[in-house]
């Protein structure tokens, strides 16, 4: 349905079929994966696949599809492939039924070349925050730099204008920042930024980062706080200068406290 409305031709095979269950195509490596699966699929019947060969990585949960889809496009990329694809953010995070397990495998095995925490009220079928997941099968693929044992770490929850109450939109300048981050960062010969980690928003992280985090993929974790913009006042006096702001609001709140009750009383209340 997403392609088609989009005017998109695509080879979903010869008939209508379900990808963990009757996969048409079994055979298929591809050198990009695009996707937005469901998100937490509770109703896969994943009961069925538990001896699956896409399970390199461990066995999904059956109350819970997002690792079974994330396994289905690591299985389905050629030995150079990159996949994108968009899940809710447990997935960054969660440890139930073996989530955590498995998602510890995928990071062992130097997978996850990016993360990307994005900001909530994006989808009009959900107002729930999502992350961008970006798996690359060879991080020492000759198209880019060598990028082994390391995976960038973006927080983009900052980002994006209200349209209106209840609804977010990335502006082209938002997606710009994201996408050449990451392309500097992985090395891309056509882009021309360069990459360097920003406090609060990215940053680069070793395995061994990862590890210490206990194999958790929230990018708040690894990108710290922004950095707050030196005013050139001396900690000191400012905090002086402020302590003193203080005590004349102070003053000033009982001095405004007791003319009201003053007025209050005049018009006969309180009394």
């Amino acid at each position: 349905m997403n392609l088609a409305i989009r005017g998109i031709d695509g080879n979903l095979g010869k008939e209508h079929a379900d990808s963990f269950h009757r996969d048409l195509h079994p055979d298929l490596k591809a050198d990009y994966v695009l996707a937005n699966p469901p998100f937490n699929d509770s109703d896969w019947r994943g009961d069925l696949l538990k001896d699956d060969k896409r399970w390199k990585y461990g066995i999904p949960p059956a109350s819970n599809a997002n690792f079974a889809w994330v396994q289905h496009f690591i299985h389905h990329l050629a030995p150079t492939g990159l996949a994108g694809f968009v899940l809710a953010n447990g997935s960054m995070s969660s440890n139930q039924s073996g989530e955590g397990e498995i998602r510890k495998s995928i990071i062992e095995a130097d997978l996850v070349d990016c993360m990307v925490a994005m900001p909530g009220q994006l989808f009009y079928s959900t107002q729930i925050p999502v992350c961008l997941w970006f798996i690359a099968r060879d991080k020492k693929n000759g198209q880019f730099r060598d990028r082994r044992g390391e995976t960038l770490f973006i927080d983009a929850r900052k980002l994006g204008t209200m349209i209106d109450r209840v609804h977010r939109e990335l502006t082209d300048a938002d997606v710009r920042r994201i996408a050449d981050t990451y392309h500097a960062w992985r090395g891309d010969k056509g882009c021309k930024a360069r990459y360097k980690d920003v406090p609060g928003f990215c940053k680069r992280a070793k395995l061994d980062d990862i590890r210490q985090h206990g194999h958790i993929l929230t990018p708040g974790r690894y990108v710290g706080a922004a950095e707050v913009e030196d005013d050139g006042e001396p900690f000191e006096e400012k905090m002086a200068r402020l302590t003193a702001e203080l005590r004349e609001q102070t003053a000033e709140a009982v001095r405004l406290d007791k003319a009201i009750w003053a007025s209050l009383k005049d018009i006969g209340y309180g009394e």
